[in-house]
C-alpha cells in the first residue's frame, strides 16, 4: 500500500499561525499529522509526460499557498462540523454484493441532481491493490482500508484513495479512476478539465468531453454539494463501519441491498462465466461437491450478508435510525414506492429528476436491458433466474444459505416444477423495520 505521509515546514508554520486565530487547533492537529493532503506533491508516474512543466520557484510558492489554504480550510471545517450536521447534510452508503442490482439502485442517488455528490465503486481500487496472488484479500487489512477510504471520501478528501490508484496520480490528475462515467458528479462542468490530445481515459465521461480527472477539482465540487452518496459491493461486514456512524462530522445512513442468493448465483454464472466455470459444469453434470471451496465461498458470502443484516435490524445504539434493509425484488416490483421510502429514510428530497429516471428505466426493452445495464424491465428481472438455474444448484444454495433465505423472506423450492411455476411466488411479504 503506497500511502505517502509528509510533514513540511510550511504546514508547521501554518498550524502555529492558525492556532493564534482559532483555538481549535489543539483538538485536531493530531488528526492532520501524518496525512497526505490533496495538495501534497506526488512522485511522477505514467502521467508525467502529459503534464505541463512549470518554473520551480513558482510551483513551490503555489504549493506553499495551496497547502496553507487547505489546512486553514480543514481546521475551519472541524470547528464547524456540528453546524454542518445540523444544516442537514446526509451521507448515504449503499452496501451490496455483486449482481444484486446495486448499479441500478445506485442510480436512484446518482440522478438526484446538482445537490448530490455520488461516487460509483471507489473501493475497486483498494481491493485491486490489496488482492493477493491467490486471488483473495486479507480481510482485516482490507476492512480497515475500506473504512478509512470511505470516511475520507465522505469528507471530500481524495488523498487516501489516490494512493490506491494505479498508475499513481500526478499532481492529483488521473486517467485511471474506475467507472468515472458512472458518477455524474465527476463529469459535471465544475470537474471537467480541458481535453489533452493523445491521452486515453478508459472510463471517460459520456455526457461531455473532459480531460483526465483532476481530483482536487473533484474535492472542491464535493464540498459544494449538500449531500454525498457512495455505492459499494466490497464491504463485507457492517460492524466494521461503526466509526463512520460515530464520526460527529458525518450523518451516515446505511442502506443494505439484498437479493435472493439463488438469483445472485444464476446472474454471476452469466456475468462472470470464467470465475464460475465450476458451477456451470456442475449444472451440466447434476452433481455438486458440497465440500468444494467454491461452495464454502458461497456460504461465507451468505453468512456475511446475513450477519450484517442481523446487526442492522437489531438497531444497536450506533445504528439507531441509520440502517435500512431493502430487497432487490421489492424495488423491481415497486420501484417508485421503494425509492420514495429510501429517500424518506435518507432525509433528502425525492426530486422530479429521479422520478423521471425511474419511470424511464424500469420499463426498458430486452434490447437495452443487458447484463451490466442500469435499464431494466423490473418485473421481468425478478423471475428470470428461475428458468436458468437448475433445480440441483438451487438445492445447494438452499442448503448452505438457508438461514439467509429465511431472514430475507425467500421461499424454498421443493421440486423443479415448483421452481419454474410462475404462479407460485418465492417472495414472502415481509416488512423490515428501519426507523
Amino acid at each position: 500500500m503506497r500511502i505517502k505521509y509528509t510533514i513540511s515546514l510550511v504546514f508547521f508554520v501554518a498550524l502555529v499561525i492558525i492556532e493564534k486565530e482559532n483555538n481549535i487547533i489543539s483538538r485536531v492537529s493530531d488528526k492532520l499529522a501524518l496525512k497526505q493532503t490533496p495538495q501534497t506533491p506526488l512522485q511522477p508516474s505514467g502521467l508525467s509526460h502529459i503534464l505541463p512543466k512549470h518554473n520551480a520557484s513558482f510551483t513551490t510558492l503555489s504549493k506553499t499557498n495551496s497547502a496553507f489554504s487547505l489546512i486553514k480550510r480543514r481546521l475551519e471545517n472541524y470547528s464547524q462540523h456540528k453546524e454542518v450536521v445540523t444544516r442537514g447534510r446526509k451521507h448515504i452508503l449503499l452496501l451490496a454484493t455483486t449482481r444484486t442490482g446495486s448499479s441500478f439502485v445506485g442510480e436512484f442517488f446518482n440522478q438526484q441532481g446538482d445537490n448530490m455528490f455520488f461516487l460509483f465503486e471507489p473501493l475497486w481500487h483498494v481491493e485491486k491493490m490489496l488482492t493477493l496472488e491467490t486471488g483473495g484479500t486479507n480481510a482485516t487489512a482490507s476492512a480497515k482500508a475500506y473504512r478509512d477510504v470511505l470516511q475520507q471520501l465522505f469528507l471530500c478528501d481524495f488523498s487516501l484513495l489516490e494512493s490506491f490508484i494505479e498508475p499513481l496520480p500526478v499532481n492529483h490528475i488521473t486517467t485511471g479512476l474506475f467507472r468515472r462515467e458512472s458518477s455524474s458528479s465527476l463529469c459535471q462542468e465544475s470537474v471537467c478539465s480541458p481535453v489533452i490530445k493523445g491521452v486515453f481515459e478508459r472510463y471517460r465521461c459520456r455526457t461531455r468531453r473532459c480531460g483526465p480527472l483532476n481530483l482536487t477539482m473533484a474535492s472542491e465540487s464535493c464540498l459544494q454539494k449538500e449531500h454525498r452518496a457512495i455505492k459499494s459491493v466490497r464491504v463485507r461486514q457492517l460492524e466494521n463501519l461503526r466509526p463512520l456512524a460515530e464520526d460527529p462530522r458525518l450523518d451516515v445512513k446505511f442502506i443494505q441491498l439484498v437479493r435472493d442468493p439463488r438469483a445472485v448465483l444464476a446472474s454471476r454464472m452469466v456475468a462472470f462465466a470464467a470465475k464460475y466455470k465450476n458451477w456451470k459444469q456442475w449444472a451440466i453434470d447434476g452433481e455438486v461437491p458440497i465440500d468444494d471451496d467454491e461452495v464454502r465461498k458461497l456460504k461465507g458470502n451468505c453468512d456475511n450478508i446475513r450477519l450484517s443484516a442481523e446487526i442492522g435490524l437489531r438497531q444497536p445504539a450506533w445504528l439507531r435510525r441509520r440502517y435500512m434493509l431493502v430487497r432487490y425484488e421489492d424495488i423491481a416490483r415497486f420501484p417508485m414506492r421503494k425509492a420514495t421510502e429510501m429517500y424518506r429514510f435518507a432525509g433528502i428530497p425525492f426530486t422530479p429528476q429521479v422520478k423521471s429516471w425511474i419511470l424511464k428505466n424500469t420499463q426498458a426493452s430486452k434490447e437495452t436491458s443487458g447484463v451490466y445495464s442500469t435499464q431494466k424491465n423490473s418485473s421481468e428481472q425478478v423471475e428470470k433466474w428461475r428458468f436458468s438455474l437448475p433445480f440441483k444448484i438451487a438445492q445447494v444454495v438452499q442448503k448452505v444459505c438457508g438461514p439467509t433465505l429465511k431472514l430475507f423472506g425467500y421461499k424454498f423450492v421443493s421440486s423443479e416444477e415448483m421452481l419454474t411455476d410462475k404462479s407460485i411466488s418465492l417472495i414472502e411479504d415481509k416488512v423490515f423495520n428501519f426507523v
